[in-house]
């Protein structure tokens, strides 16, 4: 297994490659620049800003300057916050994406396996159609609705949580409870989904017909089984909640990288930018591996050799 995640490792390198080109090149020839808002200034300090960052070179050259600083482990200086690097901002943002994202994660899977389970043993009950009626609400009403709503009741209404800000845990449960909605829904559909396919295999009969105790085959033997679709989706999923949400941390005002990838791509902050996608296809590259190899562990029959 070590060897299938070494080659996969250096399989997701050519993977890169093309991201962050494809990346560089459709943000640099998209209209505007990093200092079109500053027409006012004089046409040699103007072209003093574009000599001091290099976009007065070609374009190529450009490219070849940023990959090779990229491979030396610098992003580059920002072009708006002038007096930070990319690795700095990123920095500061991404251990506030990791925890929102992390937090939202754990969430979604405990409430939404439970809530797939409960709706699979009691299937076709109430139960069952509650469920399943509250995981189409959450999967159709997108968090940029959730979020306000949440803020509007329980900070403006009620008083009880404040609407803006990260720190405290007051702070956390808003943006946390948005961001893990959608994803409960969605876990819990896959787990009810995947548990009544468990609970008629043939090895739960034959557990049953031994007379083991239910809690003991659905927690050993069905949601084991079931656990498997919830698990591909949740790779790129966790993907994207680690490296923050974009509109949750600008509703709820959260210094993280989604947030300065918003403000990047509005300033043309080619650098920083960047940067945010490099991090985004990094993570999306860690959890799609993590995810192969826990269906090894979770599934016998999977094996990589």
């Amino acid at each position: 297994m070590l060897a299938y995640a070494i080659r996969r490792l250096l399989g997701a390198i050519p993977l890169l490659f093309f991201i962050i080109t494809a990346a560089f090149f459709m943000m640099r020839v998209a209209p505007g620049g990093p200092f079109d808002q500053e027409r006012t200034l004089e046409p040699s300090v103007m072209a003093n800003l574009n000599a001091t960052f290099g976009l007065d070179l070609p374009l190529w050259q450009q490219y070849a300057r940023y990959l090779g600083n990229l491979l030396q482990g610098d992003m580059g200086p920002s072009f708006v916050y002038r007096d930070f690097d990319v690795q700095e901002i990123l920095g500061a943002g991404l251990p506030v994406s990791i925890q929102l994202g992390g937090m939202a994660l754990l969430l979604a899977l405990l409430i939404g396996a439970t809530l797939g389970s409960i709706a699979a043993l009691r299937q076709n009950s109430w139960v069952d159609y509650a469920v399943i009626a509250t995981a189409t609400f959450g999967i159709t009403i997108p968090n940029f609705v959730v979020a306000p709503v949440l803020s509007l009741i329980f900070a403006v209404w009620l008083g009880w949580l404040p609407a803006i800000g990260w720190g405290s845990w007051q702070q956390m449960v808003l943006p946390v409870i948005a961001l893990a909605l959608p994803q409960v829904a969605v876990v819990a559909r896959l787990i009810r989904g995947a548990m009544i396919e468990a609970l008629r295999s043939d090895h739960v009969r034959t557990a049953r017909a031994y007379g083991l105790p239910t809690r003991m085959i659905v927690i050993k033997h069905a949601l084991r089984a079931a656990s498997l679709p919830a698990v591909s989706y949740m790779g790129p999923a966790a993907a994207a909640l680690l490296t923050g949400s974009i509109v949750i941390e600008q509703i709820f005002g959260i210094p993280g990288i989604g947030r300065y990838f918003v403000q990047g791509a509005l300033n043309r902050d080619y650098t920083l930018v960047m940067g945010t996608v490099i991090i985004v296809a990094v993570f999306v590259v860690i959890f799609n591996l993590i995810v192969d190899l826990l269906y090894a562990l979770l599934d016998p029959r999977v094996r990589y050799d």
